[in-house]
């Protein structure tokens, strides 16, 4: 009797400890999904891809596999630096952007100053800090041929490639949109040249995309003799009412020759960044670049009374943004984002 009470007992342990030991085994199964879906839910651009890196006619991430930078750039941060904040470009990446660029304009008319270094670092900041890509942008513009303020340029890269040289989620964009009596031989492959030499004293690895003739335009024109450098991607700029058939060729060509290019702005309204918009050749862009797998990154961000801007003029907040601040073209290319 008490033989078989002690059995009893023992069996009766043994139950409770197997009991206890599938109880254990089932909560850490269920906790590792859980940390598991948490973490791959939480995954960062940057966390996913690694740094990135031209190869051939593509921009690809660390595992060599062709990705597709998209996102916003600013406008010029002298003009509206309240939107360069963490609560602002968080709202874009859960929209789908992976990428911000900051435009520091070059001209000293039109906005330049080494004050505005620190704005910069703090957009850098902020996109790190989301584990986003961000393009640091010396803005060409009224100034037109890169070699007029390359002194200052070569002085805002040393600065910056230096201070992120040894970051993974940095591109350098040395000359946004050379313009005028500019040519690509006489005057932006030397400028690029010094600038890139520059850099790459002190940041071996990010990307640098160099500007096109013609506003950004003859990518054509360079791919016939691009530069003899690593790493190095083409500005292509486009604003789809204004900019048809005969860019998009020009895309093609170039891409057929083996040219690497990155969209560092565009919008769907005319070349003046206003204007009635152009759905029908935007799309026909969209699908030239999802096709050739270009990374696009649009214009701008801002309030500003224009077609361009993404937030709606009478919007007054500066982070936090819905679908519902968004102008009809930020609306349009938010919707392009996560396609």
């Amino acid at each position: 009797m008490f033989l078989k009470r002690e059995v009893y007992a023992k069996a009766m342990q043994n139950l409770k400890k197997i009991h206890f030991s599938i109880c254990i085994c089932l909560f850490l199964t269920a906790g590792a999904f859980f940390f598991a879906g948490t973490r791959a839910e939480a995954a960062t651009p940057v966390e996913k891809w690694g740094q990135l890196q031209v190869q051939g006619t593509h921009i690809v991430n660390k595992s060599g596999k062709k990705v597709q930078l998209k996102g916003i750039s600013t406008h010029g941060i002298a003009w509206f630096p309240q939107y360069v904040n963490k609560s602002s470009f968080k709202s874009f990446r859960k929209m789908g952007a992976n990428t911000i660029r900051l435009a520091f304009y070059s001209d000293p008319n039109a906005g330049y100053s080494k004050d505005l270094y620190q704005k910069v670092e703090e957009g850098v900041g902020y996109a790190t800090e989301l584990g986003m890509y961000v393009i640091i942008d010396w803005h060409i513009l009224s100034d037109g041929n890169p070699k007029t303020y390359q002194k200052n340029a070569l002085a805002f890269f040393t600065h910056f490639s230096k201070k992120y040289g040894k970051q993974k989620n940095i591109l350098y964009e040395i000359c946004n949109e050379p313009n005028g009596d500019v040519t690509w031989e006489r005057d932006i492959r030397p400028y690029a040249n010094k600038v890139i030499k520059r850099i790459r004293k002190y940041d071996k690895k990010n990307i640098i995309v160099v500007g096109t003739p013609t506003w950004s335009q003859d990518v054509d024109v360079v791919a016939q003799s691009p530069l003899n450098q690593k790493n190095i991607a083409y500005t292509l700029h486009f604003y789809a009412a204004t900019h048809t058939d005969f860019i998009r060729d020009k895309v093609k060509t170039a891409y057929e020759a083996g040219l690497p290019m990155l969209v560092t702005e565009f919008s769907i309204c005319d070349a003046s960044g206003n204007g009635a918009l152009d759905k029908n050749s935007g799309k026909k862009w969209m699908q030239l670049l999802k096709k050739y797998q270009i990374g696009y990154v649009a214009w701008n961000l801002s309030n500003k009374a224009e077609a361009s801007a993404f937030i709606k003029p009478e919007c007054a907040k500066t982070g936090n943004f819905t679908k519902a601040n968004l102008t009809p073209s930020g609306k349009w290319i938010v919707g392009w984002w996560k396609k």
